[in-house]
């Protein structure tokens, strides 16, 4: 099991929505498991981004406050330039986000819970549990 794991801007949405029964039992385990549970602050972005176009309903600040002490979660400190740098080896996508989101935990060899599925065809780190 990965060490560091992190969690994309979907899961934070369904967890901070319907807690753990809004994401899959093996997801919930997952979360449970992880001996370092972080969020790029890309998620942080994508989260006010989402809200300011009415996709979600709570801005990011909120909803990472509520869920920061409930599942101890983090957000990744890595230095900026050396993520960006691992992005530009993720040509696969021209998503920014998704860039960014995978680029974090590569850069750490971390684990990358998402259901998106181009995400989890292209890096090996990524999981979804059904």
């Amino acid at each position: 099991m990965a060490t560091v794991t992190y969690l994309d801007t979907d899961v934070l949405v369904w967890l901070y929505s319907d807690g753990r029964q809004g994401v899959p039992t093996g997801v919930a385990e997952r979360i449970e498991a992880a001996q370092r549970l972080l969020i790029s602050p890309m998620v942080r972005l994508e989260l006010q981004y989402l809200h300011e176009i009415g996709r979600v309903s709570e801005p990011a600040l909120p909803v990472i406050d509520a869920l920061a002490p409930a599942l101890g979660l983090q957000v990744c400190n890595a230095p900026f330039y050396a993520v960006v740098q691992e992005a530009q080896r993720h040509n696969w996508t021209r998503d920014p986000f998704d860039r960014l989101i995978v680029a974090q935990a590569a850069l750490v060899e971390g684990e990358l819970i998402t259901k998106d599925e181009t995400i989890r065809a292209h890096y090996a780190g990524a999981f979804w549990y059904d």
